[in-house]
């Protein structure tokens, strides 16, 4: 299990339950902090998180075991879900990416050696109940989406058709929404906001706590939900004990945003304020990935099964001197998926880093702004349009440009005749 869920869950004012069959995993994540609690039992786990929904109390309860069991156990006993997801490592289901149901993690971890294929076949018919209960409690009123991990990919390679929107294969995506397609390429990948990264390289809490007051004051919560949502997130950033091991923290801003916060970065490395800091952003990002089950599945032109952008993201990043560029197959949704386009920035203090930043920064998010601005992507249109017109004496985004629906019918009614 990631910390992410349980975490994000206390942080919203949800209470949360993450199944997870490898115990070791849980008890990391309990001494991290990560989840409040953990329990063995459906029972144990629901009436926990009933009891924390009556009183108001945030809370992320870990429950030991498969997630098709607790699922099975909620439609009997007739529970209301809200929001369901999945983040099994289903890119690889037959490599022990997914456990099957009624095997402990340690027997699934012997059959997965001595037994592959009786393994395989485990995995499969376990694949089509989570299926059906994903559908039971989608029918009863469950918003349920794809993290975007092949699961939804892995009940279709599984021999499950009726998960495709077309009926027949993959082609056209599937009925349940990538969280990508639903929910973020619309409201933050098309305005450009991402999981911008900063490392202080020199370790200490105090330089981490100073980036973190000179991004938040950089940062006008007043301009947009986005920025005001990403305010907040950094303003209790130390409070919610996000960090562990290293002094990094992830922000979600736009292009202009990013340029801002590494320039003053840097300034502050100048001033001798701070040590040096390290620059990046997750591959899960506006720009830096072409995948159709995720980061690309709300770009609807055709291009969402191209590895253009993230490769144009790389040349780009490389050309205008960023410090280290990566060009890598894989990444959350496994080989053969995604092509991810990553990068690291050394803020050394120097003028040298501020001339690289100003042009770099800009180019590795407007890169994937362009693309679903391409795609008629309303809100990435109205983010191209406004960019031009910002830095109209040096960029310049090309526009798509949109024909009215009834002169494209009579053009294909024209043709048709002919």
């Amino acid at each position: 299990m990631s910390g992410a869920q349980g975490k994000a869950a206390i942080i919203a004012g949800a209470v949360a339950i993450i199944a997870e069959v490898d115990g070791s995993r849980i008890q990391t994540r309990y001494e991290q902090g990560w989840v409040s609690e953990v329990v063995s039992t459906c029972q144990e786990a629901i009436r926990l998180a009933r009891k924390k929904l009556a009183a108001q109390l945030p809370y992320a309860i870990a429950y030991h075991g498969n997630i098709v069991d607790l699922l099975e156990y909620i439609i009997s006993h007739n529970i209301q879900v809200d929001l369901l997801s999945d983040q099994t490592s289903c890119h690889v289901p037959y490599d022990g990416g997914y456990c099957p149901q009624g095997l402990s993690f340690e027997e699934r971890t012997t059959m997965l050696e001595q037994e592959p294929n009786k393994f395989k076949t485990l995995v499969d018919e376990t694949l089509h109940i989570h299926y059906d209960c994903i559908c039971k409690l989608h029918e009863k009123g469950t918003y349920f989406f794809d993290y975007g991990n092949s699961f939804l990919k892995a009940v279709y390679d599984s021999g499950v058709k009726s998960i495709c929107k077309n009926g027949e294969n993959d082609l056209d995506g599937f009925i349940f929404p990538s969280y990508v397609e639903d929910i973020l390429g619309p409201c933050l990948f098309d305005y450009g906001y991402g999981p911008f990264r900063w490392c202080c390289l020199s370790g200490r809490e105090e330089d981490l706590d100073k980036t973190d007051q000179a991004a938040m004051a950089l940062i006008n919560p007043h301009r947009s939900y986005q920025d005001r949502d990403n305010w907040l997130w950094v303003r209790d950033a130390k409070k919610n004990k996000l960090v562990v091991g290293t002094k990094c923290r992830i922000l979600y801003q736009d292009a202009l945003g990013r340029l801002k916060i590494a320039l003053r970065f840097n300034e502050l490395v100048r001033l001798g304020e701070i040590g040096p800091v390290m620059l990046g952003r997750d591959h899960h990002d506006t720009g830096g990935t072409d995948s159709p089950f995720r980061e690309t599945s709300n770009i609807k032109d055709g291009s969402n099964i191209m590895a253009d952008m993230a490769t144009q993201c790389f040349g780009g990043n490389c050309a205008r001197g960023m410090s280290l560029v990566a060009l890598h197959n894989g990444g959350g949704t496994g080989i053969g998926k995604a092509i991810n386009g990553g990068f690291g920035m050394v803020l050394d203090g120097s003028e040298r880093v501020d001339t690289i930043l100003r042009a770099a920064i800009p180019w590795d998010v407007m890169v994937g702004v362009s693309r679903r601005s391409w795609a008629r992507n309303a809100n990435a249109m109205t983010t191209a349009i406004a960019y031009n017109k910002q830095f109209q004496s040096t960029d310049h985004i090309t526009l798509p440009y949109v024909a009215a629906d009834d002169v494209v019918k009579a053009a294909l009614e024209e043709v048709e005749k002919s």
